[in-house]
């Protein structure tokens, strides 16, 4: 019986998709440092920490995600941007555009994992 989608390794094939997702947004999240630090309004402090503190762990979870609690810390990653809202609302911005697209890879993994062969 063939793989889902006609795939050698399907696992791997999603755990890219994951990995270049959270690529991008550790890569967005380090250029949003400069524009935050200097055209900001008031003290950024936290917010430019929290941006770097998130990007670092983003391309920490590039690396494990064949681990289950690596998609769901992907996920948390997506809540803890949408929070920093609260801060500097470019955060908020960012967590609108990058935890619709963890959800679909989420949405994508599940899928693949349910459709295997037995």
């Amino acid at each position: 019986m063939s793989s889902p989608a006609g795939l050698k390794n399907p696992g791997a094939a999603v755990r890219g998709v994951g990995a270049a997702g959270l690529a991008v947004e550790g890569i967005v999240l380090l250029l949003a440092l400069v524009p935050l630090a200097k055209l900001g309004h008031g003290d950024n402090t936290a917010a430019i920490w929290v941006c770097a503190v998130l990007a670092v762990v983003c391309f920490g979870l590039c690396g494990l995600l064949k681990h289950s609690w690596a998609w769901i810390a992907g996920l948390v990653v997506q809540v803890v941007l949408l929070a920093g809202g609260f801060l500097h609302w470019s955060l908020l911005a960012l967590g609108i555009v990058f935890g619709p697209a963890w959800l679909y890879a989420l949405y994508v993994r599940r899928s693949v994992y349910s459709n295997k062969p037995d």
